[in-house]
C-alpha cells in the first residue's frame, strides 16, 4: 500500500510521542456511498498501512457492518447513525486496522482462530506495529515512525492507543449464512493472512467482502499466523468464485476479472 508523507519526527522515547504537535482532524471519518444500500467509510488521517475500509450495508431488517477501523476515534460519537439499527459485525480477521472500534458494538461474529478477545496491544508507532505483527517484508524501509498525520481531538495522545477486545456474540463456520432481510451473505473461510480470515459473499449478486484476504496491492502473507501454502489454497479458491464485485479491506473495490488476475498473480511460480 502506498505509505502517506508523515514528516513529523519522533523521539526517542519510550511512548514514541512525536516532537512537534499533530494537527486536530476537522473529521476523523470518512463517509462515501458507494450503492443505496452500501456506504465506504475510511480514517484519511491514518497511513494506508493501517487504513482500512468499514463497509456499512443497509439490510431491509438488519443492518450488517463488516470490519470497524483502527479505533483511534469513537465511531459511535462521530458515526451514530451506524448503531441506529443494533447492527451485526462481522470482522474479517484480528488485525487492529480491522477490529479496533469493535468494541463499541454488542453483535460481533468472527471466525475461530484468531486472538479477538484477548489482542495484543497495537500501537501507532510503525515500527512498534510492524514488530508486533511480526512482519519482515521492505515495510520496514518505508513505514513512517508515526502512523497518523492528525489526531482526533485535542489532547489526544497518540503513545495511549491502545487496541481493545471485541465481545463476540457468535463464531462463524465456512459456509454460515448472514441474512439481513433482502439480501443472504455465506462465510468464506480463506485463510492464509491470518488463521481466521473470512470473506463474505452474496451469491445472488456475486458481491465479495474480502477484508485483507485479497485487494488491489501488494498482499501481506509474512505476518504472525500467515502461512503462504494455505494461502495459495485460498487464491485457487478465489479463482474458482463467481465473483463480479470485490469490496476489500484496503483500497478501491474491483471487478472479478481484477479478483481473479490478483489471485492467479499469486500463484504464479517464484512470486510467494
Amino acid at each position: 500500500m502506498t505509505e502517506i508523507d508523515c514528516t513529523h519526527e519522533i523521539n526517542s522515547t519510550k511512548r514514541h510521542e512525536p516532537a512537534a504537535p499533530l494537527p486536530v482532524a476537522e473529521r476523523w471519518f470518512r463517509t462515501r456511498r458507494v450503492e443505496t444500500t452500501l456506504t465506504r467509510i475510511d480514517e484519511p488521517h491514518v497511513n494506508e498501512l493501517l487504513r482500512a475500509n468499514i463497509w456499512w450495508v443497509k439490510g431491509r431488517d438488519r443492518d450488517l457492518v463488516v470490519d470497524t477501523g483502527l479505533g483511534v476515534a469513537s465511531l459511535r460519537k462521530h458515526l451514530p447513525q451506524l448503531f441506529a439499527r443494533d447492527p451485526l459485525v462481522v470482522l474479517t480477521h484480528s488485525h487492529l486496522d480491522h477490529m479496533g472500534g469493535a468494541y463499541e458494538f454488542d453483535f460481533c461474529a468472527a471466525h475461530p482462530g484468531d486472538p479477538f478477545r484477548d489482542p495484543p496491544p497495537g500501537s501507532l508507532n510503525g515500527p512498534a506495529v510492524l514488530d508486533e505483527l511480526g512482519i519482515t517484508s521492505d515495510l520496514r524501509e518505508t513505514v513512517p515512525p508515526v502512523l497518523v498525520n492528525a489526531i482526533p481531538h485535542s489532547g489526544y495522545d497518540v503513545g495511549d492507543y491502545r487496541l481493545r477486545p471485541a465481545r463476540i456474540t457468535r463464531w462463524l463456520r465456512d459456509g454460515d449464512h448472514i441474512d439481513v432481510g433482502d439480501r443472504q451473505f455465506t462465510v468464506l473461510h480463506l485463510p492464509g493472512h491470518s488463521p481466521s480470515s473470512i470473506g463474505l459473499f452474496d451469491q445472488h449478486t456475486g458481491t465479495l467482502f474480502s477484508g485483507d484476504v485479497i485487494y488491489d496491492d501488494v498482499l501481506i502473507d509474512d505476518c504472525i499466523g500467515a502461512d503462504r501454502t494455505v494461502y495459495r489454497n485460498t487464491m485457487q479458491t478465489l479463482i474458482d468464485l463467481d465473483a463480479r464485485t470485490v469490496h476489500a479491506g484496503h483500497g478501491d473495490s474491483f471487478n472479478g476479472a481484477r479478483l481473479h488476475q490478483l489471485a492467479a498473480d499469486y500463484l504464479e511460480p517464484g512470486t510467494h
